[in-house]
């Protein structure tokens, strides 16, 4: 391979799954103003990923084909563009990828340095590369819920479903560093992994309560983190929501923001939140932090070599990953 080319991975239009990925060998890029040249240690995967690929962030995502997917990535420094100040060569570093430039299935990678944050040796380039977009969503969403991380505020009791998932795994962990008491739901293989990440109590969803999302002690949830991929309908999550218990749907579908509309003009003291989390730099520092003093940590499903990225792809795609999909160059 030529000095100035890399391996990657790619697809040309969109559509076709884990088979569509393509392994090509491009030019390395070149940091532009205020962009640093990463060499990429490792590339977590996320359900938007596949989202953009089957075209459902059309017209804005992809900006072009062919696309190099993959956002949330950790690396190493080895060249730095015009104005940059805050990095210098050899830095150890996690970063934010922008949606519509991708690019994190990739040996090297250009990134903005208003979204990348040092990584201090206390933290891994794998457990840092599932934070972006997995840590940040679960982090937003407890603050949109009321949830106090420093402990105070008045106790709030949370359901969290899907928390053994990439935004729910994190979401548990998060919450217990409030003032909170969590219920969570999860396959009945997941269990006594939610419990260990603080879950007071683990419902699983394929048991009738589990489906009624019912609290074994009997608690109505002040918020629930919806961050299964369907949407629950309000007709489940109402009956087991506190006077004004709210919602917080992460990756809002239309009939989320139709239902948000309906709450709205009925002045319903129930709500329903959607959210779209904002990767930035302030809120990815501080998630690092939190690995760094060992009071959050991410639990991996598998690691997969660049040269195998259709098999973390396919199991990305099969949408019962504990934890996060993790790739390698």
């Amino acid at each position: 391979m030529a000095e100035n080319m890399m391996h990657a991975v790619q697809y040309s239009s969109y559509g076709g799954g884990a088979a569509a990925l393509k392994y090509v060998e491009v030019p390395i890029p070149s940091p532009k103003k205020g962009e640093v040249l990463l060499k990429l240690e490792a590339t977590s995967l996320n359900p938007l990923d596949l989202k953009i690929q089957k075209g459902m962030m059309r017209p804005f995502f992809p900006r072009k084909f062919p696309h190099i997917p993959g956002t949330d990535v950790a690396g190493e420094v080895v060249k730095v563009g015009a104005g940059v100040k805050d990095f210098k060569t050899g830095d150890k570093v996690v970063a934010a990828l922008g949606m519509a430039s991708g690019g994190g299935l990739g040996e090297f990678v250009v990134a903005e340095q208003s979204l990348i944050v040092a990584r201090p040796p206390q933290v891994s380039a794998v457990e840092g590369s599932g934070l972006p977009i997995a840590g940040i969503s679960a982090y937003q969403a407890l603050t949109s819920a009321g949830v106090k991380l420093d402990g105070s505020g008045p106790q709030l009791n949370l359901l969290i479903t899907a928390a053994s998932g990439g935004v729910g795994h994190y979401a548990v962990q998060l919450a217990k560093l409030g003032n909170t008491h969590v219920t969570a739901t999860c396959g009945a293989r997941n269990l006594d992994l939610v419990k260990s990440l603080g879950a007071d109590e683990v419902l699983d969803y394929n048991t009738p309560d589990g489906a009624a999302l019912k609290s074994p002690s009997g608690c109505k949830y002040d918020a629930v983190i919806q961050c299964t991929s369907g949407f629950i309908p309000w007709s489940t999550l109402e009956p087991n929501l506190s006077t004004n218990g709210k919602v917080i749907q992460l990756a809002p579908s239309a009939t989320v923001y139709m239902t948000y509309a309906v709450k709205k003009l009925t002045f319903s003291k129930k709500k329903l939140i959607p959210l779209h989390a904002e990767p930035n730099k302030k809120d990815l520092d501080y998630l690092i932090k939190l690995i760094k003093e060992g009071k959050l940590k991410t639990i991996i499903d598998s690691k997969h070599p660049l040269s195998k990225a259709e098999d973390a792809w396919a199991k990305c795609l099969d949408g019962h990953a504990t934890g996060k999909i993790i790739v390698e160059p």
